[in-house]
């Protein structure tokens, strides 16, 4: 049995000990950072600034007009009303239609930013073709142009549109896509940021899973549907909350492009409510809350996705 035995210990060696891993460490101390204290407290302060102005908004709203500028004011209502509320809905101003308005042009923004912006950053991403850098390099930097030097020339574009809004076959005559949803969706239909955003993110998806789908037979079309868009899903919650979020509150591009009453949206009526109606805060006030409660449902419902959003918007490329 002892030369078996050497035998065995030749040829598989010594018998090790059993390994259980290292000692549990000891519970570890929590020590006491005054800076840590001090830095949630600063935080908690700038929070109760920020969301003030929203909370007595919110507030106000809900309580007649006598007293929405009294002294000390009223934070929590002692007899809410929802008076405010009807009077502004049911005022002489079509409410409702500035609402579908906001709500149309906003998803129709959105759902075309989705497909157009992501089609082009998969082919920035996984395409090659001569210029592909340069080209993609010229969309980043229209993004450093503001807005307002922008606003003149959109604004002769969309007048000159051939066959549209009375125009003729050389854009004269009429007053092409101004005063139209067309003039309010179109020049929204693609974004740079987004672009860049999708673009950022494709990248970090492994070329291998479109090498192959190409041996599959697949197509650049199908590889984008079936393989890039899935795999993109956060980037592209992203993009529609920004889209979304920027849409529905712009102001400026409808004030410029929209002149009949009906075609208003939402931000555009109400400060067209408030210039007529001054003095009657009770009902702007309340306006402004429902203003912002699509807004702010959605980004509770999306926080995760939006927050998301923020780190993806600084990916490397």
């Amino acid at each position: 049995m002892s030369t078996v035995a050497g035998r065995e210990i030749e040829q598989f060696g010594e018998p090790r000990p059993l390994d259980f891993g290292p000692p549990p460490r000891p519970p570890r101390r929590i020590r006491f950072k005054p800076w840590r204290i001090l830095r949630y407290l600063v935080l908690i302060v700038l929070g109760i600034i920020f969301i003030a102005p929203f909370a007595y908004m919110v507030t106000a709203s809900f309580q007649p007009l006598e007293r929405m500028f009294q002294y000390p004011p009223q934070w929590i209502p002692t007899n809410p009303t929802l008076e405010n509320y009807t009077g502004f809905l049911t005022s002489d101003r079509p409410i409702g239609r500035w609402m579908f308005n906001s709500l149309y042009v906003s998803f129709t923004v959105t759902t075309l930013q989705l497909f157009l912006n992501s089609l082009v950053a998969y082919t920035f991403a996984k395409r090659t073709f001569p210029g592909r850098d340069f080209l993609f390099f010229l969309g980043l930097a229209t993004m450093m142009l503001p807005t307002e030097v922008t606003l003149i020339p959109n604004y002769l574009i969309l007048k000159s549109m051939p066959l549209f809004g009375g125009n003729n076959i050389a854009g004269v005559g009429g007053h092409g896509w101004l005063d139209s949803y067309w003039g309010l969706i179109v020049p929204l239909a693609m974004s740079p940021f987004g672009i860049f955003l999708l673009r950022q993110y494709m990248k970090s998806i492994p070329d291998q899973l479109i090498d192959a789908a190409r041996i599959d037979g697949a197509g650049h079309f199908k590889i984008y549907w079936k393989i890039i868009l899935p795999l993109s899903k956060p980037a592209l919650a992203a993009v529609a909350i920004f889209t979304f979020q920027f849409v529905w509150g712009d102001f400026l591009g409808p004030l410029i492009i929209i002149s009949s009453p009906d075609l208003y949206t939402l931000p555009l009526g109400l400060a067209l409510f408030v210039i007529q109606n001054r003095t009657v805060w009770n009902l702007v006030m309340a306006g402004t809350v429902l203003s912002t409660v699509p807004m702010v449902i959605i980004f509770f419902i999306f926080q995760k996705q939006f927050v998301r959003g923020v780190s993806l918007s600084g990916m490397k490329g």
